[in-house]
């Protein structure tokens, strides 16, 4: 309460405006101070004191005091005082002639009179003048003087217009096991023709190495456990393919027998794959070349001709693409593929998940990440930056980008916010976050249609954000205007 009455006298200060001083009537008879103008809403409060000190009055005359508001040819007068002698002041009593908004006093009985009216506000009267008009009147209402004096200039502030304050629902990951999976691929020389493995040939020794050293990083890691690992070998389009099938097997096999020899795996956790020619690898660098004739190759590549035919063709009709894919491309087309899928344990202490944040981000699963986050301070750099690890280690999941949508909302980032959103799934809080993303952006259609599903899929925010909406823009708006 303290709080509501704290803030109701802070929006008058600012909506008030003051007097210069003090201000005199009729020659000086009347004194007027303090003269304040407020605005509360859609009301304007006028207070003044009246000091009447200097007055007199004979006992069949008045004086009457009328307040005025005025902006050019606009005008609203405010309830007028009547001072009046004592023949003037029963008389109004015994015919009940005032008007009964009119404040009747007898002269002599008080010297301050603390006037308070209030007007209904009008949006010309930010822009006004507070005056005093007064009329001296003897028996019979003949006038006997009059006078007009100016309190002071009104100027009030237009309140900002309001706007749409978003509030944002962010989802609980659902726990998983974390199943990750390291991959990569080795350049492996092999003599012509032949299937057994020379460590030293070429650069052999560093390519193997690549293989061992991604085992070796998982398989000394306390914190995971190795499930598979596979082995995919590829040859390139040149020769018989029944020979590539030949090759590219039994040099598959060749590689999976080197690797078994270096660790004490259980049978079974080791498995291999092979592809006898790699024409996808080839179609994929030819896409994105300048090659001559590309898309002439693409074609060939593309088709539905044998593999045997479809090499023929392009070393036939086209020669020096082909000497130049032969020489350039091909042997990148001979690799082999692996892929290590392990196991990563739980955890569940908040400060050793925000170091791996850090460090090993890849070893977290959604529900961890969403969990530190619970212990940050919401809009800071290393919440929303929680988020956006999140989605760039589960690009594809729904609830990441989600998530991430509204971190990037939070900060006004609304491009990545819509391209989140994009992947952000169709459950009732994707819903609400694309109502909060059209809110955000001024397409009232648009967000009162979204809100209002999600409303009815039982968000009870979008009760909140419609009612915002129907407070800013009128019904049936599309898109906010200047």
């Amino acid at each position: 309460m303290k709080t509501t009455k704290l803030l109701h006298t802070l929006l008058l200060a600012l909506f008030a405006t003051h007097g210069a001083g003090a201000q005199t009537l009729l020659d000086g008879a009347v004194r007027i101070d303090d003269a304040v103008v407020t605005r509360a809403h859609d009301k304007l409060f006028v207070s003044m004191e009246i000091d009447l000190g200097g007055l007199r009055l004979g006992s069949d005359r008045e004086v009457l005091l009328t307040p005025r508001i005025t902006a050019g040819e606009l005008s609203a007068p405010l309830p007028a005082v009547t001072v009046a002698g004592r023949n003037r002041y029963y008389h109004h009593l015994r015919n009940e002639a005032a008007d009964e908004t009119m404040q009747l006093y007898r002269t002599g009985q008080t010297d301050i009179i603390r006037y308070r009216a209030v007007v209904p506000y009008s949006e010309w009267m930010s822009l006004s003048d507070l005056n005093a008009e007064s009329r001296e009147c003897g028996c019979c209402n003949v006038q006997l003087a009059s006078d007009k004096m100016r309190l002071t200039s009104i100027e009030i502030a237009r309140p900002a217009p309001p706007v749409f304050v978003p509030s944002l629902v962010y989802i609980r990951p659902e726990a998983r096991e974390k199943i990750v999976v390291a991959e990569g691929s080795a350049f492996i020389d092999f003599p012509v023709n032949r299937t057994e493995i020379h460590e030293s040939y070429r650069n052999n020794t560093a390519e193997l190495n690549k293989i061992l050293a991604t085992i070796d990083a998982i398989r000394n890691d306390a914190d995971t456990r190795i499930l598979a690992v596979t082995i995919k070998g590829y040859a390139s389009p040149e020769g018989p393919y029944e020979r590539n099938v030949e090759l590219s097997k039994g040099r598959t096999e060749t590689l999976k027998e080197y690797v078994r020899r270096q660790y004490s795996f259980p049978d079974g956790l080791l498995a291999t794959d092979y592809e006898p020619e790699d024409w996808q690898g080839l179609e994929r660098y030819v896409a994105h070349s300048e090659l001559q004739n590309r898309d002439a190759i693409l074609e060939i590549i593309r088709g539905t001709l044998a593999p045997d035919a479809k090499e023929w063709k392009i070393k036939s009709t086209y020669p020096d693409d082909y000497r130049f894919l032969l020489e350039n491309v091909y042997p990148a087309l001979r690799h082999s593929d692996y892929a290590v899928k392990y196991e990563v344990r739980a955890y569940t202490d908040v400060g050793q998940i925000r170091r791996l944040l850090s460090t090993s981000p890849q070893k977290l699963s959604l529900e961890e990440m969403y969990m530190a986050a619970q212990h940050m301070e919401p809009g800071s750099d290393e919440y929303n930056e929680t988020f956006e690890i999140a989605v760039r280690m589960f690009p594809d999941d729904p609830t990441a980008n989600l998530n991430a949508a509204n971190t990037a909302m939070s900060r006004g980032d609304m491009k990545n916010a819509s391209r989140y959103l994009a992947k952000a799934g169709s459950t009732p809080e994707a819903t609400y976050a694309r109502g909060m993303y059209a809110a955000i952006e001024g397409d009232w259609h648009a967000a009162r249609m979204l809100l209002e599903s999600a409303l009815g899929m039982g968000i009870e925010s979008a009760r909140e954000a419609l009612r915002q909406i129907d407070t800013i823009a009128p019904a049936d708006d599309s898109r906010a205007t200047d």
